[in-house]
């Protein structure tokens, strides 16, 4: 493990904190204009998921209905009552968006992105440590008048998330600051993403503000419009 990586996931609450839970429950709030762009604004404006940490599988409820739930991993990707029994289902979902990025989403391609990004989110930096994952560190840039670290990592053919290599922008103190990517299921360009506002639940450091905006050549940011923004109410690991 990198020097920058055991720092940052010190920083987050450490390793062996994090290994002491098998999940994690969020209450959140999530908005931004891609809802709307995809047929779908306000589906996700107050609910909970619940993820597994050491496994790749998130359920958001409640889920277009009180009595439904999403079930997410990499491979499979369904809609069900709150008793299990399925109502719809699809394997293989990433092969299924479409490539006009202002096309509609239907409700199973919005459980996939909601769960791949949101599992990617809240298990960061910890994960980094697990088996396929690659994590070199950057030169440092400045930022809002800070130096920030930067590791760029490399995500295991596993793991559903928005691209596989990703970069990530630590502080002085460790915490994660800015998050980049490109979001491929969307086709619309690479995200910046901005986290903040942290607090300490379960002894796991959160930021319980998210903001994803454009990015465009040479990194620079377009901050006019927030493509999504997640606002995180209580976490619970267990």
């Amino acid at each position: 493990m990198s020097d920058l990586l055991a720092t940052v996931i010190e920083a987050h609450g450490g390793l062996d904190r994090y290994n002491r839970f098998s999940s994690a429950t969020v209450h959140h709030r999530v908005g931004g204009s891609l809802w709307k762009l995809k047929g779908w604004e306000g589906i996700l404006s107050h609910l909970a998921v619940r993820l597994d940490l050491h496994q790749q599988h998130a359920s958001h409820y409640p889920f277009t209905a009180s009595h439904l739930r999403t079930s997410f991993t990499a491979q499979r990707v369904a809609v069900e009552t709150v008793t299990g029994e399925v109502t719809a289902e699809r394997a293989d979902p990433r092969a299924s968006f479409p490539s006009d990025v202002r096309a509609p989403w239907d409700d199973l391609q919005v459980a996939y992105f909601a769960g791949e990004a949101m599992w990617t989110y809240l298990t960061s930096p910890f994960t980094f440590a697990s088996p396929g994952f690659e994590a070199v560190e950057l030169s440092s840039v400045t930022e809002e008048g800070e130096t920030w670290r930067r590791l760029k990592v490399t995500f295991p053919d596993r793991i559903a998330t928005h691209c596989p290599e990703q970069i990530f922008y630590f502080d002085s103190n460790g915490l994660l600051r800015r998050h980049d990517y490109t979001p491929e299921v969307i086709n619309a360009g690479p995200a910046a993403h901005y986290p903040s506002e942290y607090k300490e639940f379960d002894g796991i450091m959160i930021p319980t503000r998210r903001r994803v905006y454009r990015r465009g050549e040479g990194g620079t940011v377009s901050r006019d419009v927030e493509l999504v923004t997640i606002d995180i109410e209580s976490v619970l690991f267990v």
